[in-house]
């Protein structure tokens, strides 16, 4: 009995050595706290006060420093695209390109490391991810060239084909300034003015308005741009990113039941998946067209209301997104996409709304972030940056030299003949005037006319719903579309909605498509 208790009298003063020496190497190599200047906290529990009943004093720069920094946390959210996640990954081609496009993005074999930004479009940064919108699919490629950001959606098409409407569209989305709430009828207002934007209404109200999760949708770049070859030759392109993990919607019955267990359930479900091994893919496709036929369609090809159908498409590579943000204001938040990000061989097309995200993307983020946005480690590109910016808030750059300006030749900066823009011969003179090859319907009803019936019958009882909500006339405007995209489709909607058929189907009679 005596040695049993000296054992274990023993083993427990090793227990205890054991448990002081831990936490004695924790203490050791522990960092120690510190201010935004490096210099170590020594209490950061309690405020410096004059004596233990007077006032906090003013010289307490741990105090002042940490409620500067907290109020300051927010940056402006963004005015689209608020609600979103990232993640990080790589593309590698598996079809060599180089008979389009000089950039070395789509060389034989090339593997340029990404981010991809998803979100949702019209809601607030901290809204359900359950409601109908559509959802932006907007790709960083770090190339060798420089980065290029591919800004799409999960639509392969917009409601509005020209930038100068691109405000009132989205206030038209957003709540009522008198009241913060949405209404439909505000929407539908503006849209009956619209007719260009069926097709896109209809996608909208179909479930493809409630995406299951960012894995299970496809990405699209809405717009054509044109990939420029070694010889100077222009194609024009639509990019779409497939989807390996098939695509999943919810119907309105399943969105009640997802809000009500999980309002971050897209999120949730992409950030699972990569911390699990589980990397979700998508590939990559181009439609290409010659600059000769776009004159075939009996629409304007470069109308971002519009998809190209019967347009074969080539498979470029493959997407994998395997690793999540280690912080998601520093990636997912200031990460600063904008087409306007482009790389030689890559060129925007003269698509009227591509035209204007040029310009408005990127003063956006500077609005945001800041001149010196792109100095930012999510937005810095893997190539030195080498031009005569300087100055502005937040610049983190180590400029040496005094030559900020271009010619010089105390320290030439080249410009090579590869990385000029293409050619493109004008005729004609200045305008405001719409396009000319409109088709503002066909391509609603056959969007319609493929779903099931099921489907059918959601995207009737969606749009109805949010219909009947509208005012009289802009009610029965938005049904002729319908009903002149498909009978069946304006005709379903208009019982929902409790629309007069009879003045629905005179209104669609004047319509030409």
């Amino acid at each position: 009995m005596k040695n049993l208790t000296s054992r274990r009298s023993i083993a427990a003063r090793n227990l205890l050595l054991i448990a002081s020496t831990s936490l004695l190497s924790l203490s050791v190599s522990a960092a120690n706290l510190t201010r935004d200047n490096g210099a170590a906290v020594g209490d950061n529990q309690n405020s410096q006060t004059a004596g233990a009943n007077g006032p906090v004093l003013l010289q307490d720069v741990q105090l002042i420093q940490k409620l500067q920094r907290f109020d300051r946390e927010r940056i402006p959210e963004r005015v689209v695209h608020a609600r979103g996640t990232g993640a990080h990954g790589t593309f590698t081609v598996t079809d060599n390109l180089s008979d389009l496009t000089k950039a070395k993005v789509f060389a034989a074999g090339e593997t340029t490391p990404v981010f991809v930004r998803f979100s949702a479009v019209v809601h607030g940064n901290h809204s359900p991810e359950t409601l109908r919108d559509p959802r932006g699919f907007a790709t960083k490629f770090y190339t060798t060239e420089g980065n290029w950001d591919l800004v799409g959606n999960n639509f392969p098409t917009f409601f509005i084909r020209d930038a100068i409407k691109f405000p009132d569209m989205v206030h038209a989305f957003k709540p009522d300034p008198r009241t913060n709430l949405d209404d439909d009828s505000r929407r539908f207002d503006f849209f009956s003015h619209v007719p260009e934007s069926t097709r896109t209404l209809t996608e909208l109200y179909s479930d493809s308005g409630t995406p299951a999760s960012y894995r299970e949708m496809d990405g699209n770049s809405v717009h054509a741009y044109k990939l420029i070859n070694a010889k100077g030759e222009a194609h024009y392109v639509k990019f779409r990113w497939k989807s390996l993990q098939g695509i999943k919607n919810l119907d309105p019955k399943q969105v009640i039941d997802v809000q009500g267990r999980d309002y971050s359930h897209m999120t949730n479900d992409l950030v699972t998946h990569i911390n699990q091994g589980d990397f979700p893919k998508w590939d990559l496709y181009v439609q290409v067209l010659k600059p000769e036929e776009l004159a075939k369609f009996d629409f304007d090809p470069l109308d971002s209301t519009k998809i190209w159908p019967d347009v074969p498409e080539r498979k470029v590579g493959q997407m994998v997104l395997n690793r999540n943000p280690g912080n998601v204001f520093q990636e997912v938040e200031q990460v600063a996409m904008a087409p306007s990000n482009l790389i030689p061989g890559i060129e925007p097309s003269e698509d009227r709304m591509l035209q204007g995200r040029l310009f408005s993307y990127a003063d956006t983020q500077i609005y945001r972030l800041g001149a010196n946005a792109l100095q930012l480690p999510i937005n810095a590109p893997r190539v030195t940056v080498n031009n005569g910016n300087q100055d502005g808030a937040m610049n983190v750059g180590k400029t040496s030299t005094g030559v900020n300006y271009q010619p010089s030749r105390l320290e030439p900066r080249q410009e090579p003949q590869g990385a000029r823009y293409s050619q493109m011969p004008l005729a004609g003179s200045t305008q405001q005037a719409k396009i000319q090859r409109e088709q503002n319907f066909k391509q609603a009803g056959d969007l319609y006319r493929s779903f099931s019936k099921k489907e059918r019958q959601d995207l009737i009882e969606n749009f109805g719903g949010s219909l009947a909500t509208s005012d009289d006339v802009s009610k029965h405007i938005i049904l002729s579309f319908l009903y002149k995209a498909d009978p069946e489709y304006g005709t379903g909607v208009a019982k929902v909605a409790k629309g007069d058929l009879a003045r629905v189907k005179a209104l669609a009679e004047k319509l030409t498509d």
